[in-house]
């Protein structure tokens, strides 16, 4: 790479690595199974998503809700999947397979979540936007919203790439 910066959002992701991608997120780490996250979009600097309410998710009988452990792992998660979004747009000269072994060394360092409104629904959006992706640290924002599009939980965080 030359030494000016290259613009990842002029970068297109190959069906290849959005189906490693998706192999990795939906299937090999366990966790995202269980929290049922399924994602509906990969691009070179975010990612969406969506989980559908469940009895296990639920943290307050009464109402409904979903706990805010799960809020806040799904987010934790959907800032790791941007990460990998950007980090496998940033090398795309790479084969597939190498792309998709750099993720090994990803890992949160910081993660914040404010939650901002009751999470009682159906269906659950998940949107991530890496801000900044550094040669060691990528900062990103994320957000869990209702159905209908209403924020109910902001994150922000950063993670390890190197």
């Amino acid at each position: 790479m030359s030494a000016k910066k290259l613009d990842l959002s002029t970068v297109t992701l190959d069906a290849a690595f959005r189906e490693g991608v998706r192999d990795i997120f939906e299937t090999k780490i366990v966790f995202n199974q269980t929290l049922g996250l399924k994602i509906d979009e990969l691009a070179p600097l975010n990612a969406r998503a969506h989980i559908a309410m469940r009895p296990e998710l639920v943290g307050h009988f009464a109402y409904n809700r979903v706990h805010g452990g799960v809020i806040s792992a799904a987010l934790d998660a959907m800032g790791g999947l941007a990460c990998m979004c950007a980090i496998g747009a940033q090398h795309h000269e790479e084969p597939v397979m190498d792309r998709l072994k750099r993720f090994a060394k990803l890992g949160t360092i910081d993660l914040r979540v404010d939650y901002l409104r009751p999470a009682i629904g159906e269906t659950f959006i998940l949107k991530a936007e890496v801000l900044r992706l550094g040669s060691r640290v990528a900062t990103t924002r994320m957000e869990f919203c209702g159905a209908d599009g209403t924020l109910l939980s902001a994150g922000a965080a950063a993670y390890i790439v190197s």
